[in-house]
């Protein structure tokens, strides 16, 4: 699984925060599952900014369930108060099970009726009264159960179509060479078309936005955890043109530049 805290800006800012592999009955459908717990003081709030994979996610909290679509930005969520959630990152095979047009809810939430699905969590995290809570990590353990165990039952078994839209994603994400859609077509052996229909129909974002947040996230991880290693060798490593095309990049769709990042992120 990759590092715990790629994709999270300020990782010094967050609460208890843990991702848990996907079992493997349900690894077709769920890249992973994350846990964030927080109990934040009357009065305050933390805000917690996220260059999002590109994904959907289904998310069980406070007694409800969502399905959150693939984000075009950067984003940011404050939470206050004393709380948990339960999310799955969902891999393309999954997405046709909650909408047949992820592109619509980009950058969106809905909420959804799955009351076994909240049931089934919101017991392995908080028990019911009178009951003995059992220790954090039994806790997140056997709420992943209980949410994998859900999506199993909805015996989805993925045709050809979605599990190579799922190998796109991963090519994608795991390759820093691919560069441009036409990298990821000859890697996966089908044309760019193609990668354009799967990414429109499992993803919601085009196989070029993925790239691109893959090469963000790259960049944010790398400027954060290496202080000392110069921005312009960063754009060289990850493929960009040069510290110009990076720096364009981090305004556009994070909103600052990659030094002020690096230097709020290490003031965290």
């Amino acid at each position: 699984m990759e590092s715990s805290f790629k994709g999270v800006l300020y990782p010094a800012r967050l609460p208890t925060f843990h991702r848990l592999p996907a079992p493997d009955d349900i690894s077709h459908l769920v890249r992973w599952f994350w846990i964030p717990e927080w109990d934040i003081e009357p009065g305050r709030s933390s805000r917690q900014h996220l260059i999002a994979y590109p994904a959907s996610n289904l998310v069980v909290q406070s007694g409800t369930a969502g399905f959150s679509g693939p984000t075009t930005r950067a984003a940011f969520r404050d939470l206050t108060g004393k709380g948990w959630a339960v999310g799955a990152l969902l891999r393309p095979a999954a997405v046709p099970l909650f909408t047949d047009n992820p592109g619509a809810l980009r950058d969106q939430e809905v909420a959804l009726p799955l009351e076994t699905l909240v049931s089934a969590v919101s017991t392995a995290m908080e028990p019911p009264s009178g009951r003995t809570r059992p220790d954090g990590g039994t806790r997140r353990e056997r709420a992943v159960a209980a949410f994998a165990g859900w999506l199993a039952s909805r015996d989805v078994v993925p045709g050809e179509e979605a599990l190579l839209a799922n190998r796109m994603v991963d090519v994608i994400a795991s390759e820093p060479d691919v560069l441009l859609i036409e990298d990821a077509a000859r890697r996966l052996a089908v044309s760019p078309r193609t990668l354009q229909r799967l990414a429109r129909k499992y993803v919601g974002l085009s196989p070029s936005a993925l790239i691109r947040r893959r090469r963000l996230q790259d960049a944010a991880e790398r400027a954060r955890s290496d202080p000392a290693v110069d921005l312009a060798a960063i754009a060289v490593e990850l493929g960009y043109a040069d510290h110009a095309h990076l720096t364009n990049d981090f305004r556009k769709y994070l909103g600052f530049t990659p030094s002020t990042y690096r230097r709020s992120a290490g003031e965290s």
